[in-house]
């Protein structure tokens, strides 16, 4: 049996899918230690995560104890609990891709130099809020993370099914906390908009934590239940209706599905059923069993 799995795990597709992961992740990393080194050191402020902990730490040594110490040694402390939480909990191949994620982005911030592009902070803020939330997207979306927060706030969304990113904001707020009392509350400030910016970008491009709801009035229930099922992995309730224009019977399928996954089932639902009405709604939260695909 694990032969089997082995050669399964090993095919040719699954091999490219994970080289593009590879490659994905290289550019998310050169992209977050670009932000870094231009956007975030240059306006002083703390992105929040493990990165902002990092630069946290590492500026109160440098400011109060006039020590460098090196970006990589703090953030792969920092990094150590949550990378165990991701081995045993959420998946090792994710976990893996994770940890390259987090050590290459590391060096690479101790290495490029910093780079001032403009003096305007708030520029730095916004446009540094839309870079990191793109890496960190680009990211998620090759499956891996950029690390810290992220590792745990996955976990929880798994275990109860919530929104991840509004946990990953709960621990942002101690560190800006923190960074007001330490630095400045301009900065504390500063770094709350530049979350902010981020989070929305990422909001915006990965949707995996975020679900939508379908009602699709079809003359194929059976039909679009069964590629529902096959595109998604969710089940469907076939429900009776009637419409008020002709006053003919109607079949309504009800389901709730990933919002990552919504246009993709919504193409596979028109192509079964060309006629079929889809309304595609969001869903502020979801009570009961909802499947949700595990990290490999």
């Amino acid at each position: 049996m694990n032969e089997i799995n082995e050669t399964i795990t090993n095919t040719p597709k699954t091999i490219g899918i994970r080289i593009r992961n590879i490659v994905f992740i290289t550019i998310a990393a050169v992209i977050m230690a670009l932000n870094i080194t231009i956007f975030v050191r240059n306006a002083n402020t703390f992105p929040g995560g493990a990165t902002g902990l990092t630069l946290l730490i590492q500026r109160s040594f440098s400011q109060f104890l006039k020590i460098h110490v090196s970006y990589t040694i703090i953030n792969v402390i920092i990094n150590a609990i949550p990378i165990y939480i991701g081995f045993k909990y959420i998946g090792k191949h994710f976990t893996l891709l994770s940890v390259y994620m987090i050590i290459l982005t590391s060096v690479l911030t101790d290495i490029m130099p910093s780079i001032k592009i403009t003096n305007d902070v708030l520029l730095l803020v916004i446009f540094g809020g839309i870079i990191n939330g793109v890496a960190i997207s680009i990211c998620l979306l090759n499956g891996g993370t950029s690390g810290g927060t992220d590792f745990i706030s996955i976990f929880i969304s798994d275990k109860k099914g919530i929104d991840s990113f509004n946990i990953i904001l709960g621990f942002n707020t101690v560190i800006l906390i923190i960074a007001g009392f330490l630095f400045g509350w301009d900065k504390a400030m500063y770094s709350i908009i530049f979350q902010y910016v981020s989070t929305q970008v990422l909001h915006t491009l990965y949707r995996k934590y975020q679900e939508s709801t379908l009602f699709i009035v079809t003359n194929k229930p059976k039909e679009v239940v069964d590629c529902i099922a096959k595109t998604s992995g969710h089940s469907s309730t076939i429900l009776e209706g009637e419409g008020s224009f002709e006053h003919c019977e109607r079949n309504v399928v009800y389901s709730v599905i990933s919002s990552q996954e919504a246009g993709y089932v919504t193409k596979v639902i028109k192509n079964t059923d060309p006629n079929a009405f889809v309304n595609v709604m969001r869903t502020e939260h979801v009570q009961g069993r909802f499947y949700r695909k595990k990290e490999d």
